[in-house]
């Protein structure tokens, strides 16, 4: 909860008032800066790594749907040519 009112802080101010201000060095705000990146970025990455799977199942799934209709047609066929 600090940190990142600390980092809002920041945003606002720049980081050398907000750490002068919060009697914190000037490093440790940026490395709580670039911690909470971090975070964000692995958050995105499992966002749409989620997304694309979704995306793939369905689209197995409608192969899965449009093999079966070809294994029919092919049985039917074949019996036909008897």
């Amino acid at each position: 909860e600090f940190r990142s009112e600390a980092l809002k802080l920041a945003e606002r101010i720049g980081v050398t008032a907000a750490a002068r201000e919060l009697s914190l060095y000037e490093s440790q705000l940026y490395n709580w800066r670039s911690k909470q990146q971090n975070q964000q970025t692995s958050s995105e990455r499992e966002l749409e790594m989620s997304t694309e799977i979704a995306r793939l199942k369905r689209q197995l799934a409608e192969r899965d749907e449009e093999l079966a209709i070809l294994q029919k047609a092919a049985t039917y066929f074949a019996k036909r040519l008897k």
